[in-house]
């Protein structure tokens, strides 16, 4: 498939911005949390590029996400009309729910949405996330819930995700799927990864059917500077040259 380069089209700014969101989607897909075509990865631009004006990047509807480039992530506004032309669609649905965090939250400079089997099954569950694991007390310190409503395409709902998300910046969606909130692209994949691996560890820790051992609850208070030392401040920034070094050494075209 052709997709001519925007690369002299756009800022610098925007075009590295492009390679960092289509390095995420081919990472999701690297680490099996894709679905198909029909979750989405969003990420804001800044001000810098899109002045006053809320424009966003996310992807072409009906690519694989290890088909994504950098040119060929949609550029629309907080309405979904695309900013720039583009012969791909963006998914409705998909936009409501990352339309909804980013009016809510001007922090969030990227939304990660996944539906894996391990983040579908702890959201059925009524106990949610359960305090068992390292792993689940990053997601504990900043989690909150939001009730399914249907698949996600009316404007109505909006709200209603707006005030469950509040402050937090781990969203378990009830009976289908995860979501989070980062201030950059690399803080929420790595957000991401910390929250697939509790659900996952989770599932394979009810499989035993044995009795579990609960994390103190004061170990959950304190995460946040554990977390700040693990990263030494960097956040998501510490793994992210790492992960880009993992995807150049398989293939290089998503940054075209």
């Amino acid at each position: 498939m052709f997709i001519a380069s925007l690369k002299t089209t756009v800022t610098a700014e925007e075009w590295q911005l492009r390679c960092d969101l289509a390095a995420c989607y081919r990472l999701v897909a690297l680490y099996g949390w894709s679905d198909l075509v029909f979750t989405h990865i969003s990420a804001k631009l800044p001000a810098s590029v899109s002045g006053d004006a809320h424009h966003f990047l996310i992807n072409p509807y009906g690519l694989m996400f290890d088909e994504i480039t950098a040119s060929s992530l949609v550029k629309v506004d907080d309405k979904c009309n695309k900013v720039i032309d583009s012969p791909f669609p963006v998914n409705p649905a998909g936009f409501v729910i990352h339309s909804a965090v980013h009016e809510a939250r001007p922090d969030a400079g990227c939304v990660l949405h996944t539906h894996t089997r391990a983040g579908v099954a702890v959201s059925a569950q009524a106990g949610g996330v359960l305090p068992i694991s390292q792993q689940s007390t990053f997601v504990l310190a900043s989690l909150a819930y939001h009730a399914y409503e249907g698949v996600a395409f009316r404007n109505e709902e909006k709200p209603r995700l707006q005030a469950d998300l509040g402050k937090a910046n781990f969203l378990m969606l009830r009976n289908h799927g995860l979501l989070v909130v980062g201030p950059t692209i690399a803080d929420a994949f790595l957000a991401m990864y910390t929250f697939e691996n509790t659900c996952r560890i989770q599932i394979d820790a009810q499989s035993g059917g044995g009795e579990l051992t609960q994390v103190n609850p004061l170990i959950v208070k304190g995460v946040t500077e554990a977390m700040r030392v693990q990263t030494g401040g960097l956040g998501g920034a510490f793994a992210w040259p790492s992960l880009i070094r993992k995807l150049d050494r398989l293939d290089t075209s998503y940054a075209t």
